[in-house]
């Protein structure tokens, strides 16, 4: 199997529309200034965010800012944004590198692609945002010091979505005492990056967001659940679970306290489990919606 980083990202949409809190996403919607707005998404990816709020109508007039470090994501979105707006049946134009306008009878999105890193670009920005938006991005950065660096793009709300918080299943149980182990191992990972990171960010967003002094105005769970309906995953779920597995792979190949042969077995069952519409997967996340109460320096 190929695996594209950028297929994951869209097969993911259907996970994501799913486990999106949506007691949070309905705060967010109440506290959103009158349109138009701006708007600022670091680590946006290929703009699957971007889509979803305006074919959820969540956004109708404003500027979006899509912020993501890998040029090939930035690529990707300057190609897919109009395929999906077209078939949406929306007009799409283009005015100059990497600024689309997506429009019809109620919208009206200008959209800038800006390839940097989130932290350069927080250095760079000139405007804050009405909106900053950080979607499945947080639990990937150091923490707390990261919150008020992005939190200074914004004048107004945070929307941060899709924080790991500790807890990854498989269903069917393979060996409980090597399902456990992988689980904890893979985990930790994630705890030892030396770019950043947290096993248990959702979590711990509640204190670092008080001490970066941020008011949080709604909070709750945004759990991924994958399954198959009468034995075939929805839409493109069977290859983000192939591809959340292929994490597994990278992370744990040739980790020295897991037995090699007993982790190659683990996969290819589960690999097995997907193609016979088996596999059950669940990991625990939580949204913020916050909000700054005064200016610190950052």
């Amino acid at each position: 199997m190929e695996y594209s980083f950028s297929r994951y990202l869209l097969a993911k949409q259907s996970v994501d529309d799913r486990a999106l809190n949506k007691d949070v996403l309905s705060a967010l919607r109440a506290n959103l200034p009158d349109q138009p707005i701006r708007i600022i998404e670091v680590g946006a990816g290929i703009g699957t965010m971007l889509r979803r709020l305006v074919r959820w109508d969540v956004i109708r007039q404003c500027e979006y800012v899509l912020v993501d470090e890998m040029a090939e994501n930035i690529e990707y979105a300057s190609g897919w944004i109009p395929q999906w707006a077209t078939e949406a049946g929306l007009g799409v134009e283009g005015s100059g590198e990497n600024i689309l306008r997506v429009f019809g009878h109620s919208h009206n999105v200008r959209i800038q692609l800006e390839q940097a890193d989130a932290f350069d670009f927080v250095q760079k920005n000139q405007e804050p945002a009405d909106l900053l938006i950080a979607h499945a991005f947080l639990d990937l950065l150091p923490m707390p010091e990261s919150l008020q660096k992005l939190l200074s793009l914004t004048k107004g709300p945070a929307w941060l979505t899709i924080n790991f918080d500790g807890v990854t299943t498989f269903e069917p149980i393979v060996d409980i005492a090597l399902d456990e182990q992988i689980e904890q191992l893979y985990h930790r990972t994630m705890d030892t990056r030396q770019t950043g990171g947290d096993s248990r960010s959702g979590r711990h967003l509640f204190g670092y967001l008080r001490s970066a002094n941020a008011e949080i105005l709604a909070a709750g769970a945004s759990d991924w659940v994958v399954h198959a309906v009468n034995g075939k995953y929805p839409d493109d779920e069977a290859y983000f679970l192939h591809f959340i597995l292929h994490f597994f792979e990278e992370s744990l190949e040739g980790h020295p306290e897991l037995n090699t042969r007993a982790f190659s077995r683990w996969v290819q069952e589960r690999r097995a489990q997907i193609e016979r519409g088996e596999l059950v997967y669940i990991a625990h996340q939580m949204d913020f919606l916050v909000k700054r109460n005064g200016k610190k320096s950052v």
